[in-house]
């Protein structure tokens, strides 16, 4: 496979990553692409993902969100996740450029807090033939107002047009992204399996993560909730979810209603490990996620 460096615009900034291509076939290939959840950068397993996908055929264009790793942006180590489904788009828009892909087969990959943000730049976007989400953050609770066509379009206006700057009232941080003494140093993340992972995989050479981040959740009309855009996903969507998620907000239940009030054309599987097993790899639970996921890929793209 080939592995390129990239770059596009989003929002004022450079979003860099890498496009991954299959080795030469007669036919372009589909892509899928692919950012990380909360601060985590590309070299954090994201890479294994794509070589996996690219191995059975599929492209993969893999970037570091806005602020984050190799990408441009200020505040540094800020996320919002409305800015960075704006960034999905932008990456559509920069797929759509290059010659080497069917640019007419495009699909959203996710994980964590981008599982969540994978479903609604799908529903905002026609041009979304295929989602996957793994681990998705719908939220700890389901959406504080009913999901329908007039809280949707809210919702897209403020992803395409809406300010959505951060207030003092609206911003958490900068705090550490985890910590091993809640008591002593609260972080983001909380329990000891996220400390775990982000210090085993963001700890190794190259991948340039930082343990800080600042959250921002702007008070827009419709809030953030990427259960208020699951009725709306048109493009046929993989949910891989967790029985037993530690993350509070990556609440199993809250994500099966969301799955119920999506369109028929949807896979769900269940999966061991709870929020951070499918991510350590070599491992049987990255061999079973990344192989169903690059199954559904085949079949919808």
């Amino acid at each position: 496979m080939q592995e390129i460096e990239i770059e596009f615009a989003s929002e004022g900034a450079a979003l860099r990553g890498l496009l991954y291509l299959p080795q030469a076939k007669a036919a372009k290939p589909p892509v899928v692409v692919m950012t990380h959840g909360t601060s985590a950068t590309i070299r954090m397993v994201a890479d294994r993902y794509a070589q996996a996908f690219c191995r059975a055929g599929v492209a993969a264009l893999l970037y570091d969100h806005r602020n984050f790793g190799a990408s441009g942006g200020e505040p540094r180590q800020e996320i919002n996740p409305w800015i960075q489904c704006r960034g999905y788009r932008d990456a559509i828009g920069f797929v759509e450029t290059l010659a080497q892909v069917d640019r007419e087969r495009i699909a959203l990959w996710g994980d964590s807090y981008s599982g969540g943000e994978v479903v609604v730049a799908a529903a905002a976007d026609p041009r979304v033939k295929a989602v996957v989400a793994q681990c998705p953050v719908f939220g700890a609770e389901p959406p504080p107002i009913e999901p329908g066509p007039a809280a949707f379009e809210t919702m897209k206006d403020i992803l395409h047009r809406g300010d959505v700057r951060g207030s003092p009232e609206t911003t958490t941080g900068p705090i550490p992204v985890v910590s091993c003494d809640q008591a002593g140093t609260p972080s983001l993340l909380k329990p000891i399996q996220a400390y775990r992972w982000f210090i085993d995989y963001g700890g190794r050479h190259g991948t340039g993560w930082m343990n800080s981040a600042t959250r921002v959740l702007p008070k827009t009309p419709v809030p953030w909730h990427p259960g208020l855009a699951a009725p709306f996903v048109k493009a046929p969507t993989l949910l891989m979810v967790a029985p037993k998620d530690e993350m509070v907000h990556a609440n199993y239940s809250v994500a099966r209603q969301a799955y119920e009030l999506m369109p028929a054309r949807k896979q769900w599987h269940d999966i061991a490990g709870g929020h951070f097993g499918l991510l350590y790899y070599p491992s049987a639970l990255f061999d079973e996620a990344s192989r169903v996921q690059a199954e559904f890929l085949q079949r919808h793209l």
